[in-house]
């Protein structure tokens, strides 16, 4: 019964481990393999630039759009360019059926250079009618069913009827891409003439353009033939510098900082493999200690085996095989609880993950953390157990030695130091997402939407608005080229007494009236955009920072100067949170312009959500009968900014757990044999007279130093490793000096609970019996 006590302890213990070690992997190997199917990757860059202001170098990915031309004559190692939009959702619409798709404006030569693979169509001519669209197989079966949808008639956003030419496979989910159909460059040069307009214009940061190289060796010498054309184009204010940043970078190695490279979701890679790593091997460590703690019970076992002529390197391989077997039982196990816990683990990482047994890199990483896992868990135990000589072991005077003490006690101390690192890490993870999501907005992100900004909407915006106030489901309304949780526009901004050599870029928002009352931004002096007021077309507001760097004592009224012309400042509004919670509020200017973008709406607070959103969605529909009622609320857009880290806590305190649940389950075991091991001694020392609270403190005082030892050596360290992540966020907690110390605590009793409840046991036990042998 005790043997399989102790079996169960080890395979439940490594089976959790395993199955935590899959799905982080999992996750890990899905991150490590974005953009990996495009054949070319190795040879696709994007072009950025680097530009000096705000004191910095800051690097960004948006180019004006001449670059797509002038690219392809600028170095002879230059074999391709093409230029794409940013992907938006437009309207498609087949007969009746009328679906919202996300979309990307590309060149002809995108589908050459990145090659997703096409079910109809070819490449290198499916896009080069303006008329074209190419769609996925989703998108064919949404609008289609099963017919062949070539040559079939779309239209898109109500207004353009375009021919499919191309079917392409579904996009993977781990694509940089992210795409239902692709409209071509050209159409959107016929529909839009914004885009004419930029043709030649080198002074507009808005496009994105993709290079494909010859051979990637030559990256460097296609950056020093390119990084100036900028500069030789009138562009010398920022000292702007091109230079190409290769695909097999753009997911992982996203972050810039002062020009240079500095992390990005590599970091969040690396630390869930080091976890998963830890957790497989705190399983394996409770498989060490009970194999060695138990190394009596097969000593005469080693004796018999190597006097009847079996080497050491046979019994050492006896020893891996059994390791093996209970790994591999572990590992079975392990499958099946994975397999179950997926449609969870896909919901909380936003993925769709799978195990796919016909894969060789499947069957390659299983073998391998079946090796691993056994190897580890079974090599000490095994060399351990082989070393003892047979005379001694069938005289039965084998002594256990301090050696094995020693390392049982050291990975004990090791199980609990990782455990401690863990729970510290997922309390500060959960410290800084409170202390970032209780920042003080400068808006109220309750009862506001977000409703796409349409042509037929921009027609009728006033009929639009004057009818939604007065149904009254609206307090107020607004329209802005960005929502109130984004900035999608920077612009340089001159002001009296501004230093010729102060380059500062400031946030920009292009709105309509009741910007501030809908938003619910307080007016710190001044006043916000009026009607009564037509000289507000020259107009200009700037928030607190912004005046703050510009210092003027006597802000309304002041010339400010912008694209060429002088506005005048007619109010300060309080700071607003718009881009990065981890960063200080930027300086920001409004002006009353019409960019388009996204229409926001302040329910009434007063009436039901649900009656509100209604009646919104009747009035939109009615000005605008082509597209369906599609709205976001702001405070779950608001949320949207911590996915990264609240991932990360949610993993971490789930593995957290694990860890300790392993570890606990091993000291279990190891108390409970500690304790069979101490039988007779127990029943001596009662016979004696010692109490009951006396033998549980004989038994718990060693387990005892063990986790106050763990908490010693992995306190600092954790509070170095999580002062050390931390660094990455410029706004940031401080680690409080009593956190550690109380996590310490709180293990330390886990520990006491599980010594206690078994050194309870075996000191309730009848000393009679346990003393009848002698």
């Amino acid at each position: 019964m005790k043997k399989r006590f102790y079996t169960f302890i080890n395979i439940s213990g490594l089976s959790v481990g395993i199955v935590c070690s899959i799905l982080i992997m999992l996750w890990v190997v899905d991150e490590l393999a974005y953009d990996k199917f495009i054949p070319k990757s190795d040879r696709l860059y994007q072009v950025w630039v680097n530009a000096e202001f705000d004191g910095k170098i800051n690097s960004w990915r948006s180019v004006p759009l001449p670059t797509y031309e002038a690219m392809k004559t600028a170095d002879h190692h230059i074999t391709s360019a093409a230029v794409t939009g940013w992907g938006f959702d437009h309207l498609l619409t087949v007969g009746e059926t009328r679906i919202m798709k996300k979309a990307y404006y590309a060149s002809e030569e995108f589908l050459e250079m990145f090659e997703f693979p096409l079910v109809y169509g070819d490449k290198k001519t499916v896009m080069d009618d303006p008329s074209s669209i190419i769609i996925t197989e989703s998108t064919a079966k949404a609008l289609f069913g099963s017919e062949n949808p070539i040559n079939k008639i779309i239209r898109v956003d109500d207004s353009n009827d375009l021919k499919v030419t191309g079917v392409l496979k579904h996009v993977p989910s781990n694509s940089s891409f992210e795409f239902d159909f692709l409209l071509t460059w050209k159409h959107r040069a016929q529909i839009n003439e914004w885009v004419v307009d930029n043709q030649d214009n080198w002074g507009n940061y808005s496009f994105q353009i993709f290079l494909e190289l010859d051979d990637p060796q030559n990256k460097a010498a296609v950056e020093a033939s390119v990084k100036d054309m900028l500069i030789e184009h009138g562009e010398v204010d920022m000292h702007p510098q091109y230079f190409l940043y290769t695909m097999e970078r753009w997911r992982l190695y996203s972050n810039f900082e002062n020009g240079k490279e500095n992390g990005g979701m590599i970091e969040y890679v690396q630390l869930f493999t080091i976890i998963a790593v830890f957790i497989l091997v705190i399983a394996c460590i409770n498989f060490m200690n009970l194999a060695t703690a138990r190394s009596e019970k097969r000593a005469k076992e080693v004796g018999i085996r190597k006097s009847m002529g079996s080497k050491r390197s046979h019994l050492i391989m006896q020893f891996l095989g059994e390791s093996f077997v209970i790994t591999t039982l572990a590992f079975i196990i392990a499958i099946l609880i994975t397999l179950a816990l997926l449609p969870f683990y896909n919901d909380m990482v936003d993925k769709q993950l799978e195990i796919d047994f016909l894969s060789a890199n499947f069957w390659m990483l299983s073998l391998g953390i079946i090796f691993f896992t056994s190897m580890l868990a079974g090599s000490y135990p095994a060399f351990y157990l082989s070393s003892f000589k047979p005379v001694t072991t069938l005289k039965g005077k084998i002594a256990l030695g301090k050696s094995a003490g020693l390392s049982r006690k050291a990975l004990v101390v090791l199980q609990f130091g990782v455990a401690i690192i863990l729970m510290t890490g997922t309390i500060i993870i959960y410290q800084q997402v409170e202390m970032v999501k209780n920042r003080d907005l400068g808006y109220d992100k309750e009862r506001l939407i977000m409703v796409d900004y349409t042509q037929e909407l921009k027609k009728n915006f006033k009929s639009l608005k004057n009818e939604l106030l007065q149904s009254g489901s609206v307090e107020s309304m607004t329209v802005s080229n960005s929502g109130i949780t984004s900035v999608n526009s920077n612009n340089f901004l001159s002001w009296p007494g501004k230093p010729e050599d102060l380059k500062v870029i400031f946030s920009t928002i292009t709105t309509e009236y009741d910007y501030t009352e809908t938003m619910g931004i307080k007016i710190l002096e001044g006043r916000d955009f009026s009607e009564d007021f037509a000289s507000d077309s020259n107009a200009i507001i700037v928030n607190k920072a912004a005046l703050d760097l510009m210092g003027l004592e006597d802000p309304i009224g002041t010339q400010l100067e912008l694209w060429g012309d002088k506005r005048t400042l007619i109010g300060v509004v309080d700071n607003v949170l718009m881009e990065s919670v981890y960063r200080d509020v930027k300086p920001l200017f409004m002006v009353l312009q019409d960019w388009g973008g996204t229409i926001t709406i302040r329910l009434n607070k007063n009436q039901n959500l649900q009656a509100s959103l209604q009646n919104v969605e009747s009035i939109i529909k009615k000005f605008n009968p082509a597209y369906p009622f599609d709205f976001s609320f702001v405070d779950v857009e608001f949320e949207k900014k911590f996915n990264t880290i609240i991932l990360t806590r949610k993993l971490a305190s789930i593995f957290a757990v694990l860890a300790i649940f392993i570890t606990c389950m091993g000291l279990l075991g190891l108390v409970s044999y500690t304790a069979e091991q101490r039988t007779k001694e127990i029943g001596i020392r009662k016979v004696l007279g010692a109490t009951v609270p006396g033998l549980i403190s004989l038994i718990s005082k060693d387990f005892t130093k063990l986790v106050l030892i763990a908490f010693a050596v992995s306190g600092p360290l954790s509070w170095w490793l999580l002062d050390k992540y931390l660094e990455r966020y410029p706004l940031r907690i401080d680690i409080a000096w009593w956190l550690i110390p109380i996590i310490g605590i709180v293990i330390l009793c886990f520990a006491l609970l599980i010594v206690t409840f078994q050194a309870h046991k075996a000191a309730q036990a009848n000393p009679v019996k346990s003393l009848r042998s002698e």
